[in-house]
């Protein structure tokens, strides 16, 4: 076996299918039934993989599996498990520790262990080398030791895993030379950092930058309305500059696991310095604060034709934490409902890749007509435009929009953020 990937999940899974492809033996661990059974059957629980390439997977040898003995035959091993945050909002590491006790049973000479799973900066060397070493190997030496942080974009039909530089850095040089000579197999462009724990920060750098620069935009778009300030025209103007400046768009909140979550990873590292890291916790107290604002502006749209909130009937287009995809981690638009829901309001959604949605153990309404029930609602707000929503249409049909992500053109009925 050329590859083990442990986690099926919206990064494993087009690792796995990219090495496929690159014509590795590969076999996928995961840990969940439902998922290997689906895969083995040539179903596809990932949005970015249909079951047609699931299918062509199984046909190239690929092979789901719940049991770790496949680790014990295997050249490289490369974790792709969740690191969700705890109710305290602290790293949650389980699924990574669940998954390197299973390597360090079957770890052989040899072997590649990489982590992708998105972490803390010394995670690699402090957490997962010493479970390795117990049995008396020792990275560098006996076994390489990397990390490789993922940079999978759900519904980003320009960048896939192959054509997105895989940035990788092990415990000595030699380990980053065997996870670069792995990923230089089926990805276009590999860059070495200088040990894992640069490659460790690389991630945290890039998705806060992101965090920061999104609640900068979401505080402006706050104020801007206040000053008569149309701050999505004023984006556009300053994006026309060639250098120093990279656009970012407000919206009702930032959903998926990579914003609300990862730097969440960095501060916690900072903290346990005790050293503040405010920048952080700051854009995240003002990305927080967005879907109760969305909420608080329905409520002036609602009271600006005389209704109140209470048995009002709104409706929510797109309750995914992104456009174009079923994945509904950390979206806003959970938020938005529960809020709007206890303030009185009458809910219906569409989404025309969620066919249930419960907001706090309670079922919400679906329409099957998304342009009928903006003409029955009493408002109406975008939270994700699915290219399946006719923005032009709608704007003519509903009776208010919000536009909550600044798509629609501008119209007597529209209103943005």
């Amino acid at each position: 076996m050329d590859l083990v990937v442990v986690g099926l999940g919206y990064v494993g899974l087009p690792l796995a299918r990219s090495a496929a492809a690159a014509g590795l033996k590969v076999a996928g661990l995961d840990r969940n039934r439902w998922v290997v059974d689906g895969l083995n059957s040539g179903s596809s629980h990932v949005d970015d993989i249909s079951d047609a390439q699931i299918l062509t997977m199984l046909e190239q040898g690929f092979e789901a599996v719940d049991r770790p003995e496949v680790i014990g035959h295997a050249a490289a091993v490369v974790v792709c498990v969740p690191t969700p945050l705890t109710d305290h909002g602290a790293p949650d590491l389980g699924a990574v520790h669940a998954a390197v006790d299973d390597i360090a049973t079957y770890l052989r000479p040899g072997m590649l262990v990489v982590l992708e799973s998105t972490t803390y900066p010394g995670t690699t060397d402090e957490v997962v080398r010493p479970k390795l070493e117990a049995g008396g190997l020792k990275a560098g030496k006996d076994f390489h030791l990397a990390f490789s942080p993922e940079r999978i974009d759900p519904g980003n039909a320009a960048y896939g895993l192959e054509n997105t530089p895989k940035v990788v850095g092990g415990i000595t040089g030699d380990c980053t030379k065997a996870a670069r000579a792995l990923y230089e197999r089926f990805v276009t462009r590999v860059v070495e950092a200088k040990s894992t724990r640069e490659a460790e920060m690389a991630k945290l750098l890039e998705n806060t930058y992101r965090h920061v620069n999104i609640a900068l935009v979401n505080e402006m778009s706050m104020f801007c309305r206040e000053i008569g300030v149309d701050l999505w025209d004023a984006i556009r103007c300053a994006s026309t500059k060639p250098f120093g400046f990279a656009p970012f768009y407000p919206g009702p909140g930032v959903g998926g696991h990579c914003i609300p979550i990862d730097p969440n990873y960095l501060s916690y590292k900072v903290r346990s310095l005790g050293i503040p890291f405010r920048f952080v916790e700051l854009a995240q107290e003002i990305n927080q604060r967005m879907p109760v604002h969305v909420v608080n502006r329905a409520a002036d749209l609602l009271n600006d034709e005389g209704k109140a909130v209470r048995g009002a009937r709104v409706l929510l287009l797109g309750v995914t934490y992104k456009p174009d995809i079923s994945d509904q981690r950390e979206s806003p638009a959970l938020t938005v409902a529960e809020n709007l829901r206890a303030r009185g309001a009458e809910l219906v959604y569409f989404d025309p890749r969620v066919d249930d949605w419960t907001v706090g153990g309670t079922p919400v309404e679906r329409a099957d007509d998304y342009l009928a029930a903006a003409e029955a609602a009493d408002l109406t707000i975008l939270l994700q435009p699915h290219r399946e929503i006719d923005l032009g249409v709608l704007a003519d049909r509903a009776r208010k929009l919000f536009d909550t992500r600044g798509k629609a053109a501008d119209h007597p009925r529209v209103v943005k953020l």
